[in-house]
């Protein structure tokens, strides 16, 4: 068997080779934490080189989600906690003041608050169902939620705008112990469709402002829901 020879003791290195090895490789370290650890993973970038790499714009994206993340389970939280009770009809009087009924064609029909009323949508058959609209200020950074409590197959058309900004949005539903994505977008400045329910439950939007300023979301629903709320 072949024993490898020993070093030499001329060959070992000095303790002050040793030490000044050490200090390199912490140093090599700090600067690799501070230029590309740091702004990759957490939008902290001290020297700016993270964001003339694109490193910077990379670890937005990684606090942003994860913020979003503990805010939709927040959310989620809430609205299966709200869907536990039965909803209850709400008066006209009790609504959130930015919200604001929908024009109504010529001679409404009178009808119990909360009811369901007959509505007509403009260049379309008559349709059974209500129609509301909601305004909501997000300030930077500030997410909101606003949910239709829907049946399972009930159908509602909507549009929602950021008023000439840009949102993120999850469009989604829980209840009865379910839950269900929708939808989702970064940037968006409108959107508008058909939200069909999965299930007996909430559903709707949450959306959150990512720009420097304020924004105004404005929402217009009309369909068959039972009530329509801002939960968060």
């Amino acid at each position: 068997m072949y024993n490898i020879d020993l070093p030499r003791r001329a060959e070992l290195p000095t303790s002050e080779q040793l030490k000044r090895s050490t200090i390199i490789a912490a140093i090599a370290a700090l600067v690799i934490l501070v230029t590309v650890v740091l702004p990759s993973e957490y939008a902290i970038d001290p020297t700016r080189i993270g964001r003339v790499l694109g490193l910077t714009e990379m670890g937005e994206i990684k606090t942003q989600l994860a913020a979003e993340s503990v805010a939709d389970a927040a959310a989620d939280t809430a609205a299966r906690e709200g869907a536990q009770q039965p909803p209850a009809p709400v008066a006209a009087s009790n609504a959130t003041p930015t919200v604001s009924q929908a024009p109504q064609p010529p001679a409404p029909v009178a009808q119990a608050s909360g009811a369901p009323s007959n509505t007509q949508a403009s260049a379309a058959p008559a349709q059974t169902g209500r129609s509301d609209e909601m305004s909501i200020t997000l300030k930077p950074g500030q997410g909101a939620e606003i949910k239709l409590v829907m049946a399972a197959g009930a159908k509602a058309n909507f549009s929602w705008t950021a008023n000439g900004a840009v949102v993120n949005y999850d469009t989604h539903g829980d209840g009865g112990g379910r839950s269900i994505s929708y939808e989702k977008g970064r940037g968006v400045a409108s959107d508008e469709g058909v939200l069909d329910a999965a299930f007996d439950g909430n559903h709707g939007w949450f959306w959150r402002n990512r720009t420097e300023s304020d924004v105004t979301v404005t929402l217009r629903t009309n369909g068959d829901y039972a009530e329509l709320k801002r939960v968060g």
